[in-house]
């Protein structure tokens, strides 16, 4: 499948709302043939190179990104917000358009609903929920949690999209095959930040302006 392509600064997960600002022309043109041609596009992050301007080099594993809002400015950019639906793999990228594109094939997600699935989903709840309470006390901001998910699949995407670490982990957690080893290294991520965050409590320090996902537009040249 011939997939448009968005490398960004962000790891899309599955599930996940993702707010864009268009401007830059060979965007709007790829964004105008998705909503033309009903097709999504493809967030792959960025390896190698800038956003603005020239190329750059993805990761091999994205995630397709569904559009389910276009509001058009009248400089000719767009607001859109897309969301995450299923990962995908970079076959072969292709620069024949103005745009990054790539011949991709899917890359499911697996075992998410087998013993040990459900088993790593029960050992990282507790730590989700202090996670988040934690993250609420030391940012002096109030975060909500809804009640988590019983289906592991569903939840191990919602850590990955709440948890606060660098791209490099998210992408680490995207690329990794099945629902087990995904919570496993969310566990462990957790586990780390948990310490992180219960000194940072304990001495009074503050994380400043901090948020469980995305607040605003991404600017995406």
């Amino acid at each position: 499948m011939d997939m448009p392509l968005f490398p960004l600064n962000v790891v899309l997960f599955p599930g996940m709302m993702l707010p864009l600002h268009i401007f830059e022309p060979r965007y709007r043109e790829m964004i105008e043939r998705c909503v033309q041609e009903d097709i999504p596009f493809g967030v792959v992050l960025i390896e190698e190179g800038d956003e603005v301007g020239g190329s750059a080099k993805p990761y091999p594993i994205g995630t397709a990104a569904r559009i389910v809002k276009v509001d058009r400015l009248a400089d000719g950019g767009m607001n859109i917000t897309a969301v995450g639906t299923q990962r995908f793999r970079i076959l072969e990228l292709d620069n024949s358009h103005s745009y990054l594109s790539a011949k991709v094939a899917q890359y499911p997600i697996v075992n998410g609903s087998t013993k040990a699935a459900a088993e790593m989903a029960y050992r990282v709840r507790p730590k989700i929920i202090e996670y988040v309470a934690l993250l609420s006390e030391a940012s002096q901001t109030e975060l909500k949690l809804d009640r988590l998910p019983e289906d592991p699949t569903t939840l191990a995407f919602l850590v990955a999209i709440a948890l606060q670490v660098d791209n490099r982990d998210k992408q680490k957690l995207l690329a990794l095959a099945g629902v087990p080893e995904i919570l496993d290294r969310e566990r462990y991520l957790l586990s780390c930040e948990l310490l992180l965050l219960r000194y940072m409590v304990e001495t009074q320090g503050d994380l400043g302006e901090m948020s469980s996902g995305p607040t605003g537009y991404i600017f995406a040249n």
